[in-house]
């Protein structure tokens, strides 16, 4: 059995639209948003509010890059971190498509691009949009504790992107050009081994990224070196290096530029970010803005995107279960 899809007709990503907060207007990657917000509010009474406005503003200007008209779009896929994944669902009452709310925490912009495609390859509709978003303040109320506590966090910690990345997605038919073409997805499974330390989530998560990956490489019968990247979610630098070691042991060898991690790109090393970025806004955000754009430039050809999530909530933590995590990975090459 297998848990990697083939997508024949190859969609493609028409447009993309990234907006950042404060924070990720002063990274590493600024010159890949398209806009940012000069303060974490956003003209909101309510940073969950503001996550909504996030998505909105995405989604609004990956539509007009397209030069599609909304009506011409037959779904949208969302996903957050927040509870019931309000901020997406709001998003999705403002432009009025018929929705599908993702959650695979910060795996949810790969779950949207995989079903994205998935939908587009068996011929329903010829248009979707899909994206992840995240709001920094917003994840750290629910999850930690509120920015406002001043509380101390451990090395191993890292810092929530506030930023959505949004893209549009295209029926492969509908372009004879060369375009960022999704060529296949590999389904994650749910893997725990049995971390409970909600400030270590890259050494939980990494042990499903390199299962992923493995699998992706072995079902669809090619070397680690077809790809001019492999890239991870958010990892950032603890669970970076641990993957790097576990795809070592499987006999999988990737050199430092061509096995990166999506955590380690959004900010600069003088930024107060400890180990690195995280949140679904992370991949989000540095797949529809830098490596869509580099993949455009003719930096890479054929990139593999492996987007983690830490499946906990706030009330498995407080009963001391474990962090099961999870790994969706879709190929990308310009064709």
């Amino acid at each position: 059995m297998t848990s990697t899809w083939i997508f024949q007709h190859k969609p493609y990503i028409v447009s993309t639209g990234v907006v950042g907060g404060p924070v990720e207007k002063n990274g590493a990657i600024s010159k890949d948003f398209d806009t940012f917000y000069d303060d974490l509010w956003m003209r909101e009474k309510s940073y969950e509010k503001a996550h909504r406005v996030l998505i909105e503003d995405a989604v609004k200007i990956a539509l007009e890059k397209g030069k599609v008209p909304l009506e011409e779009v037959s779904i949208f896929l969302s996903g957050d971190l927040i509870n019931q994944i309000t901020p997406s669902s709001f998003a999705a009452r403002t432009n009025g498509l018929p929705y599908l709310g993702l959650f695979s925490a910060c795996a949810s912009s790969m779950e949207g691009l995989a079903l994205s495609a998935l939908i587009l390859n068996s011929g329903q509709g010829n248009f979707a949009l899909t994206g992840a978003a995240s709001h920094n303040s917003a994840v750290e109320k629910q999850f930690r504790y509120p920015t406002e506590y001043g509380s101390q966090k451990p090395p191993t910690a890292q810092y929530t992107v506030t930023g959505a990345g949004y893209a549009l997605v295209g029926k492969g038919q509908l372009s004879s050009g060369p375009e960022p073409r999704i060529t296949s997805a590999t389904i994650g499974k749910v893997m725990d081994l049995g971390i409970k330390d909600p400030f270590n989530m890259g050494g939980a998560m990494a042990p499903a990224a390199v299962d992923t990956i493995t699998r992706h490489l072995n079902e669809r019968g090619v070397d680690s070196n077809y790809y001019d990247l492999i890239i991870t979610g958010d990892l950032a630098t603890i669970g970076s290096a641990t993957a790097h070691e576990l795809l070592k042991e499987k006999g999988i060898h990737l050199s430092k530029d061509q096995f990166q991690d999506c955590g380690l790109k959004v900010y600069t090393d003088d930024q107060p970010i400890l180990a690195g970025a995280s949140g679904a806004g992370c991949s989000a955000t540095v797949l529809y803005g830098h490596l869509v754009n580099e993949m455009r430039k003719g930096t890479y050809k054929k990139i593999l995107v492996v987007a983690t999530g830490a499946l906990l909530s706030p009330v498995s933590f407080q009963q001391k279960e474990s962090i099961p995590c999870i790994a969706h990975g879709v190929s990308i090459e310009y064709c």
